[in-house]
């Protein structure tokens, strides 16, 4: 009894608007697949967003040669001078941008730098448009920062993509921030210059809306796929776009925790002000490992994606070679977004109902020891992420238990 009472106590104690927000399912199914790999358990996860790939030995022996050098103070709270300059660098090698360190901010990943805009910009009644499925953590954040989040979908049959009339029947006078992200997490589906011309098109109709251009799987696509983002393809769109980016999966530095952004320099400033007073800084040594992720050979790259393509294509021919899935074909990241249209209703062996994507992403941990991440955690269903970013051999065993999973279903 006592300790019922402490709980509603605790529970007093915290802040409402935790009560609007919920863990990361993506963290949690990885947790999960660790917890009964640490339990003896014969688990392949396919949940984890970051590559299988060691970070680059010249970017490792930037951060270690940092560390020998003393290189370990503070720096600015939004990143240093020297980072600063090589991400415009990069932004005008890669994007055609013209930026000013001014107008870059640092943060530790870009999760961070999604949040510091939010946070300094959302009031109440703001809206923001995300297109669905969404990577997780967009409502979420914009919940904690006081907005509403406002959901697009862009359906299997479109190839995941919002068509620039669903944007444009989603637009209100509340709506404040549009958030893009191509390729993207979980589907992989990436814009073309055609495509995302059109919803810039619809964007320059209404000059209250930002963009927030969510590009952190920029360098990796496929099949000849032609990256671009919002304000190179519409000029005109520059002041009021916050073009983010970061080092985690191109340069497989997911645990250096560096994102940044450009972004105009009235918000630059704004969200350095937010993160001032929060974090501080992101590592010093994890910057000086940037600069060089930046600045140095990127020739790995394209031989990286060419593990990652040799793999995209065995996951979407093995899944659908099975009973009741189907699967697109991304054109970048390291994701496909299967439907289980095919299963659902079914039951298994134990007589346990495939009611929706959550019970079979269950059921299909449980039976088989395969981890992946149910598709309603990405407002979209009923279908599954999967992550191959993971060893072919590991990818391979875990596709053929997903088939046999599906072809015991009754």
């Amino acid at each position: 009894m006592a300790r019922v009472l402490t709980m509603r106590l605790f529970m007093s104690f915290l802040s409402s608007n935790l009560s609007r927000v919920k863990p990361s399912p993506t963290i949690a199914v990885t947790q999960k697949a660790a917890e009964l790999k640490q339990a003896g358990k014969d688990v392949i996860g396919l949940g984890a967003g970051e590559p299988d790939f060691d970070t680059p030995e010249n970017i490792k022996l930037a951060g270690n040669d940092a560390i020998l050098k003393g290189k370990t103070k503070y720096t600015a709270p939004d990143g240093m001078i020297e980072l600063k300059e090589a991400i415009c660098r990069k932004f005008k090698r890669d994007n055609s941008l013209l930026y000013t360190p001014a107008q870059i901010s640092v943060g530790t990943g870009g999760k961070q730098i999604l949040y510091n805009a939010l946070m300094a910009t959302m009031n109440d009644g703001d809206e923001v448009i995300i297109p669905t499925p969404y990577w997780v953590s967009y409502p979420d954040m914009v919940l904690l920062a006081g907005g509403t989040p406002v959901l697009a979908e862009a359906s299997i049959e479109n190839n995941f993509k919002l068509t620039a009339e669903q944007l444009e029947n989603t637009i209100t006078d509340k709506t404040k921030w549009f958030i893009f992200n191509s390729p993207s997490n979980p589907t992989g589906a990436g814009y073309s210059k055609t495509e995302l011309a059109e919803l810039t098109e619809v964007l320059m109709r209404y000059p209250h809306v930002w963009v927030m251009s969510d590009d952190m799987y920029e360098h990796l696509t496929y099949d000849n796929f032609k990256f671009c983002t919002p304000a190179e393809i519409e000029p005109k769109l520059y002041e009021r776009t916050l073009t983010v980016n970061g080092v985690s999966k191109a340069y497989a530095m997911t645990g250096w925790r560096i994102g940044y952004a450009g972004g105009p320099e009235h918000l630059i400033s704004a969200m350095r002000k937010i993160q001032s007073q929060s974090t501080s800084n992101p590592c010093t040594v994890s910057q000086w490992a940037a600069i060089e992720a930046l600045d140095g050979p990127q020739t790995f790259i394209p031989e990286n994606n060419k593990t990652f393509k040799r793999r995209r294509d065995l996951a979407v021919k093995l899944l659908n070679d099975t009973p009741g899935i189907s699967c697109l074909t991304p054109e970048g990241a390291f994701y496909v977004y299967p439907s289980i249209i095919g299963c659902i209703g079914k039951s298994t062996s134990s007589g346990i109902v495939i009611k929706n994507d959550e019970i079979f992403a269950t059921q299909l941990l449980e039976e088989t020891g395969v981890a992946v991440v149910f598709g309603a955690a990405f407002g979209l269903s009923p279908n599954f992420r999967v992550s191959y970013a993971t060893s072919d051999k590991d990818l391979t065993e875990a596709l053929k238990r997903i088939h046999k999973f599906c072809a015991g279903l009754l």
